[in-house]
């Protein structure tokens, strides 16, 4: 099977876990996604400011600006309000699942990462056309 070519997606990942965001760079890669990496949310926010992505990939744990306040401050500006949001996290029980969701997320994938269910949910946000 052909692998897509994703590269007019921009993608931002946000994960405090340097070897994380590798991962998923690595992983984002095979499919061309034009990928962008922010090691927190004070970061990610300001790299959303200068450059709006296509699709956001957010951690929950993190220093500082944790995933839900990154959520609700995105979905609190009228610029970043329908930015889609998948929330990548460790965190697996319901009530961070449907805490994900209240806060704004679009979807929610469960580390460990499995890249199908990743790519599928990214999808799912980004590729209505074809």
């Amino acid at each position: 099977m052909a692998v897509k070519d994703y590269s007019k997606y921009t993608v931002l990942v946000v994960d405090d876990v340097p070897l994380n965001l590798l991962l998923v760079e690595k992983m984002l890669g095979r499919f061309k996604f034009n990928v962008k990496t922010a090691g927190g949310g004070q970061q990610a926010l300001d790299m959303i400011e200068q450059e709006m992505p296509d699709l956001v990939l957010l951690d929950l744990m993190m220093p500082n600006i944790d995933g839900y306040e990154v959520l609700k401050r995105l979905r609190s500006n009228s610029a970043t309000k329908y930015l889609p949001v998948i929330i990548l996290s460790a965190l697996n029980s319901d009530a961070d699942i449907i805490k994900g969701f209240k806060a704004g997320a679009n979807d929610f994938v469960t580390k460990p990462i499995i890249m199908d269910k990743l790519i599928k949910a990214i999808e799912k946000q980004l590729v209505t056309e074809e």
